[in-house]
């Protein structure tokens, strides 16, 4: 994810994702059930520690933990050997 402008709609889409609604419950030990979009939301703004997704685009500290996060969850999903 190089362009940090583009962070804030990535996170909203896939905040949306089923996938990743099931991932977050997982990391919440909720259960297999996937969380609500807005629960789903609200976890993205504090793994990443901003008040709005918007602040993705303008903070360097949370654009890292952005891609930390969507990096666990591809692993998560096989798409990518586990993160270190």
């Amino acid at each position: 994810m190089s362009d940090p402008a583009k962070l804030p709609t990535r996170a909203a889409i896939l905040c949306n994702e089923h996938a990743f609604r099931t991932f977050v419950a997982g990391r919440l030990d909720l259960g297999p059930d996937p969380v609500s979009t807005e629960a789903a939301a609200e976890y993205v703004r504090n793994a990443c520690g901003v008040a709005s997704r918007r602040d993705l685009a303008t903070s360097t500290d949370a654009a890292q933990r952005f891609n930390a996060l969507f990096t666990d969850f591809d692993a998560w999903r096989g798409r990518i050997g586990t993160h270190r």
